[in-house]
């Protein structure tokens, strides 16, 4: 399996060459060494590190904190990961709050919108133009 072109690499783990490359610059994913007058060739190493970055991506792992998960990749690190994870959990959290913070704002700004009937001035623009100050976060 150490014969993939970029091109078949991506394809196999599921994003674009762009993505191959972009990682590549970012220290993420080594590139191969290219042989005198051939093209770079990819293995399943290759493409397992692609699905570990993207899998890590998809539970809002940073690149940065990515590249440090991927240093503890051989295993033995667990609490290392765990603290790393901890801290993403705190973080999701954080971010969960705020937006339930923001859906009671919006959802109080939607019903003043739609109690006004036939009113010139709409609270939701209102509350915009006055930064914020009708909506309640």
């Amino acid at each position: 399996m150490d014969a993939l072109s970029i091109g078949t690499l991506a394809q196999t783990a599921g994003v674009n060459v762009e993505t191959i490359r972009f990682y590549q610059r970012r220290g993420l994913l080594a590139e191969p060494a290219k042989p005198y007058g051939g093209i770079r060739r990819y293995g399943e190493a290759h493409v397992t590190r692609v699905r570990f970055v993207k899998s890590a991506q998809r539970l809002g792992f940073s690149l940065a904190e990515v590249a440090q998960l991927l240093q503890l990749n051989d295993g033995v690190q667990c609490q290392e990961a765990s603290v790393l994870a901890e801290h993403k959990l705190v973080e999701v959290r954080d971010k969960m709050t705020d937006l339930a913070r923001i859906e009671t704002a919006l959802s109080s700004l939607l019903e003043a919108c739609q109690a006004q009937q036939d009113a010139v001035s709409c609270p939701l623009i209102a509350a915009l133009q006055g930064g914020g100050r009708g909506a309640k976060t």
